[in-house]
């Protein structure tokens, strides 16, 4: 049964100096990619979940530039009453030209505040920015066919599934589907 969200977590912009501990987050989150508590979330082996440091750059960078400019990201953390990273959200440009309306969606829960809500508070909050960004028409995703719970969560506030790629990934032994969902902004 999902317990109630929390009241006292609250969600803000990632600031330069809360980059340090975003990563050791996200690498501790990827860490439960492929366990068998949460199944495969990252098109990624269990080996190779980490974030790497030219990624981890890029995230840095794209927090400087503006929306719009190739390369641009915006991130979002939920922290608990102890300052605890509860779970996190971020948009980003797409790395293709002419896609300047669009953007990219990431986001995860850590394992203890999983089935409370914290995920869909954290899209709302994330697809609110968006809309407030004259320039945003519409948020992408890609999430594999595996990560069920995701797919509902995206289908419930509105996304539509727009294409699936089976056989899309091969690691650990499995063969896994992407897909892509999207939502238009509605201002």
């Amino acid at each position: 049964m999902p317990q109630p969200l929390d009241r006292n977590i609250l969600i803000k912009p990632v600031g330069e100096l809360e980059l340090d501990a975003l990563f050791d987050y996200l690498n501790d989150h990827r860490a439960d990619n492929g366990s068998r508590e949460t199944g495969y979330f990252q098109p990624r082996p269990r080996s190779a979940s980490s974030l790497l440091p030219e990624k981890q750059q890029a995230f840095r960078d794209g927090l400087n530039l503006p929306v719009g400019k190739p390369g641009w990201r915006r991130a979002w953390l939920a922290r608990a009453a102890d300052a605890t990273i509860a779970g996190h959200v971020d948009l980003w440009a797409h790395p293709e030209p002419f896609t300047e309306h669009r953007c990219l969606l990431g986001m995860g829960v850590q394992r203890r505040f999983r089935r409370r809500g914290l995920g869909a508070a954290l899209l709302d909050y994330a697809l609110s920015w968006a809309r407030s960004m004259a320039s945003l028409e519409w948020v992408d995703l890609h999430v594999l066919a595996t990560n069920e719970t995701a797919i509902r969560l995206y289908l419930r506030t509105g996304f539509v599934k727009t294409g699936e790629v089976p056989d899309m990934f091969r690691f650990d032994g499995l063969t896994l589907t992407d897909i892509t969902m999207t939502k238009r902004i509605l201002r």
